[in-house]
């Protein structure tokens, strides 16, 4: 073990040298930091308890979820009672269930026609009137799968913005947790987070006059929808169009959305495209509707309205409007990332002041320093010119850590900090375990050369073991845990790797290297 070979040599130390590089952006400035290469430019993030950030807690209004599934079940009611041929009266959604009244109570089973539609439905009939709502299991199934999906769209539209390592997760039954370090003014955040961007397409109703749309008086079928006061001019009241209530084409089925120019007017706009199956469905609408308005509504406000003077063949549309080009790249991340399945509402905010972040810094690195110096003391005067070495190995394995840290730009905390002190001294350990080995070598009547051969050899095995062990934990850690847990688990796991290389190759290197240069006749511990 106590041979290398060139190209061997070559290695670690090219290692090393990349780990300097690596590590080396997070010590030096902005402007400094700017001028190096691309790939030297990477740093560690820091987390939210050490440079500040903004806390919110968002909770998913199930009950809005609800109002929305009762309307569209009221479309489908219609529907069904028509296929079968059942006259009904004052269809409406009243106390959160769907009622209607029979014309003719004994016109058919209508708990059956009804189920149907969902086998899940609650049916109570009786005299002719029937109420339909949803049962306790539908309501428990579906909170879970919608605080699911708007987990999901959330951390999308989080990672849309370019922020690093946002912490999202779910607390309690209808409540997600958002932590985004740096962030010292979270109102876009806010707006992007606050809207359902859930978009669809309808067809106007083109037989009501301006007249009818004022009075606010519509036939069934038919919704006022105002359009997006963003849109219009200045002081200008936006209009109201009656829009047909059955939907043509939902946002759902779009696979891409991105902010350009129109080539027309050159205005900011956004450009959509649907899948497969929406690109068809896209395709037989405006083919059948040719001639005739067709609105884009977003968030139950009507973005744009125009006139289909084609059929759409190609399964691609564009928004325009009097976007701005932030409002363009706000929609076209709305679109990308997805419609929530429900609005979120903020029900607690904060923002985690710098100074607190600075305070942590200061109190971690102090008492980071204190550990190490102590290590490096207890190494230098039990081990004395191999205690040395052994500091110089845990230096490059700090590195080793901040640079892999910074190439996966990767988020410290103040677990972290406390798993790279924690790897620091398991780096020490490892070196510990294998020179109270070559101590007993010595002691053994060996000769130099064999008791270092032999402190390096033996010592393999019980060193493979603890770090494998160490290893697994760490694992464990970041697979269950959450936030900064998740922080620690890395830390310690990046730590415990580079422990291995720094004990076994590099201090070896440099035992080996002096052995070879000095030919002492004596261990030096």
């Amino acid at each position: 073990m106590l041979h290398f070979s060139r190209w061997k040599i070559a290695l670690i130390l090219l290692a090393c040298a990349a780990a300097i590089a690596l590590a080396l952006p997070n010590f030096i400035s902005a402007e400094a930091r700017a001028k190096l290469p691309a790939w030297m430019q990477r740093t560690v993030s820091l987390g939210l308890d050490l440079q500040g950030g903004s806390y919110l807690l968002l909770e998913v209004d199930f009950p809005a979820y609800e109002r929305e599934q009762l309307t569209a079940l009221t479309d489908d009611v219609r529907a069904a009672l028509r296929a079968a041929k059942i006259g009904y009266r004052n269809l409406a959604v009243q106390n959160g269930r769907v009622t209607f009244s029979l014309r003719d109570p004994a016109s058919g089973d209508i708990t059956a026609i009804l189920h149907k539609i969902d086998p899940q439905l609650d049916v109570t009939a009786g005299g002719g009137e029937v109420g339909v709502g949803f049962s306790d299991p539908w309501r428990r199934e579906r909170q879970q799968l919608v605080l699911n999906q708007s987990l999901e769209i959330v951390e999308r539209r989080v990672n849309e913005t370019g922020t690093r390592e946002p912490i999202i997760q779910r607390q309690g039954q209808d409540r997600i947790l958002l932590q985004v370090p740096g962030l010292q003014n979270p109102e876009h955040l806010k707006e992007l987070l606050g809207r359902t961007a859930k978009m669809t397409f309808h067809l106007l109703n083109e037989n009501m006059t301006p007249q009818e749309v004022a009075s606010g008086i519509v036939p069934p079928g038919t919704t006022l929808i105002p359009g997006d006061d963003r849109r219009t001019e200045p002081n200008a009241k936006p209009p109201v169009y009656a829009v047909q209530s059955r939907v043509m084409l939902s946002g759902d089925q779009l696979v891409d959305a991105h902010p350009g120019y129109d080539d027309k007017s050159g205005a900011p706009a956004v450009f959509f495209r649907f899948n497969a199956a929406g690109a068809q469905k896209f395709g037989e609408v405006t083919a059948a509707n040719v001639g005739h308005p067709f609105a884009i509504v977003l968030d139950n406000k009507v973005i744009t309205a125009p006139v289909i003077n084609t059929p759409i063949l190609g399964g691609s549309g564009i928004i325009t409007g009097n976007f701005t080009v932030q409002s363009a790249n706000d929609l076209a991340l709305l679109l990308r990332a997805g419609a929530l399945p429900a609005p979120l509402k903020i029900v607690e905010e904060r923002t985690v002041g710098p100074s607190l972040g600075s305070d942590s810094i200061a109190a971690g690195a102090k008492a980071s320093l204190l550990g190490v110096a102590f290590v490096v003391a207890f190494m230098v005067l039990v081990y004395g010119l191999f205690g040395i070495f052994a500091t110089l190995a845990m230096l490059v394995n700090a590195l080793i850590v901040l640079s892999l840290m910074s190439l996966l730009e990767a988020t410290l905390t103040l677990p972290g900090i406390a798993g790279i002190v924690l790897t620091m001294g398991m780096a020490v350990d490892t070196n510990v375990l294998i020179y109270e080995r070559m101590r007993e070598e010595a002691r053994a009547g060996k000769p130099v050369y064999m008791a270092i051969e032999n402190g390096f050899r033996m010592a393999f095995g019980t060193i493979i073991d603890s770090h494998i062990t160490t290893l697994s934990a760490a694992l464990l850690l970041y697979y269950f845990g959450t936030g900064t847990v998740k922080g620690f688990g890395i830390t310690l796991s990046i730590g415990i790797m580079a422990s291995l290389f720094t004990a076994v190759l590099v201090t070896r290197l440099m035992i080996v290297t002096w052995l070879k240069t000095v030919r002492p006749r004596k261990l030096p511990i």
